[in-house]
């Protein structure tokens, strides 16, 4: 395999990986939003999970620019929690409302895909 090759291998797993962070740091940003809403969750799960997931979304930056990371992670955890209160809160959303976050979903998604483009 010649240098190029490994190289490319090498960015593509790093992606990857950092693509996997926001995600994960998205994930947490649930657990620590719930926490603030609701008394279940322990302080102490709050405080670790605001922690790991702003150092994820620290390690993720280094590879994927900010503004697109920021957003991802912000409207994982929007959509998270839009979720978390429809279950827990037997919530009803308007069809307005219901088509605005599924805009959002696809404005997330088209930030993942894109993300390539920005770097050519």
């Amino acid at each position: 395999m010649n240098d190029s090759k490994v190289l490319a291998a090498s960015s593509a797993k790093n992606e990857s990986k950092a693509w996997l962070y926001v995600i994960l740091a998205g994930l947490l940003e649930i657990v620590w939003a719930s926490g603030f809403k609701y008394e279940e969750v322990p302080s102490l799960v709050v405080l670790l999970a605001i922690l790991l997931s702003f150092d994820l979304i620290i390690r993720a930056t280094k590879v994927i620019p900010v503004g697109t990371v920021y957003a991802v992670f912000a409207g994982i955890g929007t959509i998270g929690m839009v979720i978390v209160e429809i279950v827990f809160e037997n919530g009803s959303y308007s069809p307005l409302r219901v088509a605005l976050i599924l805009l959002l979903l696809v404005c997330i998604i088209g930030l993942k895909l894109t993300n390539k483009e920005s770097e050519l």
